[in-house]
């Protein structure tokens, strides 16, 4: 009997968040060569709406939503060449505009979901754009330019600014026209902006050139101030103090907003059902820290285990087929975060911290077929997909920015 009433009460827990249906609904397993030939697709190229498999659970891909692009000047001086002084000469200019590749809120270009960003935007602009952490104001400042007829010219070093905003690809499961079940890519709750930039160039131009609307040389030639009284008097050869006032150096993008230090404990409205969040197959898995400095390890559970391998979804809201939930571990109170001071990184570790209303402590579970319990797992607020490095006793469970494209950020949410 006690058997039969643990056996009742664990498909009611299933159900409960939907991760499971009668077998009847369940869509018809694929065969090894489908779910192969569907898993090397979505590898070369995941599209929304296109196949995936449950290996790609744990993962994620960007797709861009918008780009603009914006001829920049960085660094400029006003020069006058007198008749006397044609010939090449190099010029020091001045840091007018700083623009510093980012991606998301790391503010960084950190892992594959970055890098793998910036080559969308690149492909899809055709442009060739930086795709490593790197700011014009570490470019060299010297111009060096050969003035053949004397006059007041703008010396100048500028690039194509390109900014815009991404969004993730997630797979989960989608409901079928005739009610069947299928694994595709999804639009994720994660979105975020990035700015990168082309190449410096570098040139000279005058008042008088006829130049390009909206080219960085025309750009160039409006911080000359053509029609101040500065373009048209006598100076003596060198630099020239443009009567318009410099530019003002762009802010670096800026960190994260300070989250507050001390959250109130919030009251969590928890579902009954209790979990283990397992590697599939194997007897690994996620179990909570003892100690407030150490993370989430795999370890296999036994009588000793203490209730820290068992996880409740808490304050469960789902969107678009999407659970949201807060992992809440029985065995030491806490819930599943990763630690603020390094949300940042790649590779950061996931620990447990005082249940609060903070997005670090939000996960976004990706499902596989009803019948099925594998899931992904993405944190809110950075974006990135739970993981580890390999199979063994002890490894901590940390984040990933593409997630494990090896399938091993893929577990199962299984009740106990």
């Amino acid at each position: 009997m006690g058997r039969t009433l643990m056996a009742c009460a664990a498909s009611a827990a299933v159900a409960t968040v939907g991760l499971a249906v009668s077998p009847a609904a369940a869509a018809p397993a694929a065969t090894a060569a489908a779910a192969a030939h569907a898993k090397a697709a979505a590898t070369a190229q995941a599209e929304s709406g296109g196949a995936c498999t449950a290996a790609d659970l744990g993962t994620r891909h960007p797709y861009i939503k918008s780009s603009e692009v914006t001829p920049t000047i960085t660094h400029f001086k006003g020069w006058y060449v007198t008749s006397g002084s044609t010939g090449s000469q190099t010029v020091t200019t001045s840091v007018q505009t700083t623009i510093t590749v980012s991606v998301g809120l790391t503010g960084k270009v950190e892992g594959n979901f970055a890098v793998e960003t910036l080559g969308k935007v690149g492909a899809s602009l055709g442009l060739d754009v930086k795709m490593s952490y790197t700011s014009t104001s570490t470019e060299s400042t010297a111009v060096t330019w050969n003035f053949r007829d004397p006059g007041y010219y703008g010396l100048y070093k500028g690039t194509k600014k390109v900014t815009g905003t991404y969004g993730s690809l997630n797979c989960n499961r989608v409901q079928q026209g005739d009610g069947s079940w299928a694994l595709k890519w999804i639009e994720g709750s994660d979105t975020g902006s990035y700015t990168t930039y082309t190449a410096l160039e570098e040139g000279a131009v005058r008042c008088e050139d006829k130049v390009p609307a909206n080219s960085i040389m025309r750009k160039a030639q409006a911080l000359l101030d053509c029609g101040s009284g500065t373009a048209a008097a006598e100076h003596p050869a060198g630099p020239v103090a443009s009567a318009k006032a410099p530019a003002t150096p762009a802010p670096a993008t800026p960190a994260p907003a300070k989250r507050t230090a001390a959250k109130r404990a919030a009251a969590l409205n928890c579902q009954p059902a209790v979990y283990k969040i397992e590697v599939p197959g194997k007897p690994l898995n996620w179990s909570a820290p003892l100690l407030a400095n150490d993370g989430i390890r795999l370890r296999e559970s036994t009588f000793m285990s203490a209730h820290l391998d068992n996880w409740r979804l808490c304050d469960v809201t789902e969107r678009n087929g999407v659970i949201e939930a807060a992992l809440w571990n029985w065995g030491n109170g806490g819930c599943a975060t990763v630690p603020a001071n390094i949300a940042n990184q790649e590779q950061a570790y996931l620990t447990t911290a005082t249940c609060a209303q903070d997005d670090l402590q939000r996960f976004s579970i990706y499902r596989d077929v009803p019948g099925s319990s594998k899931i992904g797992i993405q944190n809110k607020y950075t974006g990135f997909m739970m993981g580890h490095d390999r199979y063994a006793d002890g490894e901590l469970i940390r984040q990933y920015s593409s997630g494990r494209q090896d399938g091993t950020g893929t577990y199962t949410l299984t009740a106990v």
